[in-house]
């Protein structure tokens, strides 16, 4: 066991990240995060290449092996499949559908790809698609662009039947691998964390900017989400670039940056965003905190602000004193473009919730979305 007895088996590589190995019977499987993907790569025991397995399209996998047989399972899932089981046989890749639920969407009618566009800096970020087949790019499409960027927490695809009531209507779907993710590993992070976080904005806008020069959709028809560091994301997106979107949805965020620190959990996120004790951190936290960049008499996005009263990550607190000082300074048109804040007195930061307060939370969002896009008249 020694470490200079160690022995290189599956070397690193440039353009994917090792996430897990599995052994089968006389077989090891990588299983790789390539371009947000899933990728699976089967070897020898002695690390001899035999090629890949090829999945049902662009989506998130894992595998369950077994030592003594070369037969396993991949439980595969997309934006148009909902998650699905698949058995192959290792020692040649044939892979055949062994389980799929039945659920009321057809997956068929939507297609799923993936567009890289160029951040401020020169990088290009990779973002998904998703739209019902033969969609027109006239520029008018109301289009939902998600994000998250932070934590090194990977976006990656996956099947929400709730998005079949904006595809299905006509809707465009768009998830951006921003930089602070993990999706090309830790320097992917790290360039979106503390003084680089601007980064992960500039990321966002790129996306936007992508959407609409594609003609998929313009600034009229165009939403931003995110919740908890996605929250922040989406508040600074809304101070930074209120000319990029009709409107914003900020879930649980963190809004002011100077003070965050102070309040529940939050303390532990330091290493993440800078401690505003820190004078050089303080000055790139302040150059972004959306509650400290609000200006009195600009027009704002129409804005929905949700917190949980019971939140034990991100208090309550940002978004009440957010919503209240853009209520108080903007020059919108509140009965068409408001500034909505939503607190769930029953709810926390989002997970656990029971089925019923999950249902109102998405028709809350939902159909504010699709009004403001024009998705719906009201």
């Amino acid at each position: 066991p020694d470490a200079a007895s160690w022995r290189e088996l599956v070397p690193e590589r440039a353009d994917a990240v090792l996430a897990e190995v599995s052994k089968a019977r006389g077989i090891l499987v990588g299983e790789y995060e390539k371009d947000a993907t899933t990728h699976f790569e089967r070897f020898t025991l002695g690390g001899k290449p035999l090629g890949p397995i090829e999945l049902p399209g662009l989506g998130s996998a894992s595998i369950t092996t077994n030592d003594d047989r070369t037969e396993a399972f991949i439980t595969f899932m997309s934006f148009n499949e909902p998650r699905s089981v698949y058995r192959v046989d290792l020692a040649d890749g044939a892979l055949s559908l062994w389980e799929r639920p039945d659920v009321p969407v057809d997956p068929s009618t939507i297609e799923v790809k993936q567009e890289w566009y160029t951040s401020k800096d020169g990088t290009r970020v990779p973002m998904f698609i998703v739209h019902r087949k033969g969609l027109s790019l006239d520029g008018t499409n109301p289009t939902l662009l998600y994000g998250y960027g932070g934590f090194s927490a990977s976006m990656t695809p996956f099947f929400s039947a709730v998005h079949f009531a904006w595809l299905d209507a006509g809707g465009v779907y768009a998830l951006a691998n921003l930089r602070g993710g993990g999706e090309y590993g830790e320097a992917w992070h790290r360039a979106g964390m503390l003084e680089n976080k601007q980064n992960v904005f500039d990321d966002l806008y790129g996306a936007a900017e992508h959407l609409i020069a594609s003609r998929y959709t313009s600034p009229e028809h165009l939403a931003v989400m995110g919740g908890s560091n996605g929250g922040l994301l989406t508040g600074v997106a809304a101070t930074q670039r209120p000319d990029l979107f009709a409107a914003v949805v900020s879930q649980v965020p963190l809004l002011d940056m100077l003070r965050y620190h102070q309040f529940l959990m939050a303390k532990f996120w330091v290493p993440e965003y800078g401690s505003p004790e820190d004078p050089k951190a303080f000055e790139w936290l302040r150059a972004y905190s959306p509650y400290h960049n609000i200006r009195e008499g600009t027009k704002y996005p129409a804005i929905l602000f949700t917190a949980g009263e019971n939140d034990n990550r991100v208090h309550p607190l940002h978004a009440r004193k957010m919503a209240a000082a853009m209520q108080a300074k903007a020059a919108n048109d509140f009965n068409n473009d408001p500034i909505l804040l939503w607190v769930d007195r029953e709810g926390g930061h989002g997970q656990g919730k029971p089925l019923a307060l999950r249902i109102r939370d998405v028709a809350d969002w939902l159909s504010f979305v699709m009004w403001q896009t024009g998705l719906c008249d009201s």
